[in-house]
């Protein structure tokens, strides 16, 4: 069967404009008045069902948050919990481990870079020293005891 394949066989997802020429369909003049009421019974039940839910799960969240005032559990605290286990979660990941591995190679790469810099420096100074005291000596300013 070829992807290129038209009609009953396509494949492809349908996009808003074809979901408009769907939604543009009268259905009403396909099935029959007792369908219809069979269709309108069913939706009547299937909105009385979903208001009873909302109001179970509204009861619920409120004996939820009554349970979480008598443990003393408050936002804030939940919010650090979240925090400390999604910083924990992060932390054992291969990523973060490799990245932090990485970083902490560089880290350690930069530090005996600027060590070395530092010493390169100190070096310098001291060879500037010395060469400033050989001139002075040289020209009989400063005597070495």
């Amino acid at each position: 069967m070829e992807p290129q394949a038209q009609g009953l066989l396509e494949t492809h997802s349908l996009h808003e404009a074809d979901e408009d020429v769907v939604t543009d369909v009268d259905f009403t003049n396909v099935i029959s008045e007792e369908e219809k009421e069979e269709l309108k019974i069913e939706l009547a039940k299937l909105e009385d069902e979903i208001s009873t839910l909302r109001q179970v799960l509204a009861a619920k969240e409120k004996h939820l948050v009554e349970i979480k005032q008598k443990l003393g559990i408050s936002l804030m605290n939940e919010l650090k919990q979240n925090f400390s286990k999604s910083w924990h979660d992060m932390q054992t990941t291969s990523a973060y481990k490799k990245t932090h591995e990485t970083l902490s190679h560089a880290g350690q790469k930069a530090t005996a870079a600027i060590s070395n810099v530092g010493t390169a420096i100190s070096k310098k100074f001291g060879d500037m020293r010395h060469f400033d005291l050989l001139q002075l000596c040289m020209c009989g300013v400063v005597t070495i005891s």
